[in-house]
């Protein structure tokens, strides 16, 4: 039986990738896709590469109906006002903003300067990272979305904290002008974007709680820098270890790691152009690259991991969710390996 999928706010980025992901999904069969301010227009209006291959058209959030998975890609806040209402249309909902990644509502309340709209439900929210949550996700009813930057730090880091390696962490995060949304702003605007190196994020970025809530709580730092990247992540994370580590010792952590992971992959060569992680390599694949290398003089250990901010950050680690939730092959529509070049 094919499970029936809306996606509400799909006129974004996530919600594009959202749709060419459940378009060619063996399990799935697009219902419904929502848009208040294209409603009635074809979705390729929005998601030009959807051209031919589906004739939807958005419909008004008000049209919405029950469905079997409904997916929120709304501005964060938002989801959080309204969950009753979406949980009572869908036995399902995966919600890829930032309103259910924190548990706590005080930490919450701490993070995003608000109190919680829904605070009953943050409890009841499985985090949308299969790898760190894998047994949860299964038969969840409520997931959250993951912040692309928390995605690159968490599978950087997850096998040095499983190790309980980490003293200290510096996270250099490098990302593509996608993270900023399909709406343009004045730091977005293409002229002030264009050919910048510009950090924007010094410190205390609201991505670190949820590499505390994944990892444990570790002393973090990470500053976010935008390039000229459309899509991508590249997490740089310099790590002061509680004891020194030798690069087969890494070897073996990464592998125990992620032997079992479908869709991370070490890169980690002796040579050659592509001997380390490149968010280019994974761009609208599912896939994230870790590597890793030991400061020789210091002891240093440099933890990286590049992935795709619109996939494996967002719509593709959601489609992986629902996989596990409803019990499908966890690969199911995310086999695309990725483009070279791109």
């Amino acid at each position: 039986m094919t499970t029936r999928v809306s996606i509400v706010g799909a006129n974004g980025y996530s919600g594009g990738e959202l749709l060419r992901l459940l378009l060619a999904h063996s399990e799935t069969e697009l219902a419904c896709a929502t848009s208040r301010s294209m409603a009635g227009q074809p979705l390729h209006r929005a998601h030009p590469n959807l051209r031919g291959h589906v004739d939807l058209m958005f419909s008004d959030p008000e049209e919405l109906t029950p469905c079997d998975v409904l997916f929120l890609c709304l501005p964060h806040g938002v989801a959080a006002t309204e969950i009753e209402r979406f949980l009572d249309l869908a036995p399902l909902v995966i919600d890829l903003s930032a309103d259910f990644r924190l548990r706590d509502p005080e930490t919450y309340a701490r993070w995003y300067r608000a109190e919680h709209p829904a605070p009953g439900r943050l409890g009841e929210a499985v985090y949308g990272l299969a790898e760190v949550s894998r047994a949860s996700l299964r038969g969840a009813r409520l997931i959250s979305g993951v912040g692309c930057n928390a995605t690159a730090m968490n599978l950087a880091l997850l096998p040095l904290a499983r190790a309980g390696l980490i003293d200290r962490v510096i996270a250099d995060l490098k990302v593509g002008s996608s993270e900023s949304g399909a709406s343009s702003s004045e730091s977005s605007h293409h002229p002030i974007r264009s050919r910048a190196v510009r950090t924007y994020s010094t410190s205390g970025h609201r991505h670190c709680a949820e590499v505390h809530q994944a990892l444990g709580e570790m002393r973090l730092d990470a500053t976010v820098t935008a390039i000229e990247m459309v899509r991508g992540v590249l997490c740089t994370a310099h790590v002061d270890p509680v004891e020194r580590v030798t690069e087969r010792e890494l070897w073996r952590l990464f592998r125990d790691a992620y032997e079992c992971e479908p869709f991370v992959r070490i890169v980690r060569d002796r040579s050659g152009l592509h001997r380390l992680p490149d968010p280019r390599v994974v761009a609208g694949s599912n896939h994230a690259d870790v590597g890793f290398a030991v400061d020789q003089e210091s002891g240093r250990i440099i933890a990286l991991c590049a992935i795709d901010n619109l996939m494996k950050g967002a719509a593709g680690s959601a489609v992986q969710s629902m996989n596990l939730a409803l019990g499908f092959d966890e690969r199911a529509g995310l086999e695309f390996p990725g483009l070279h070049p791109a």
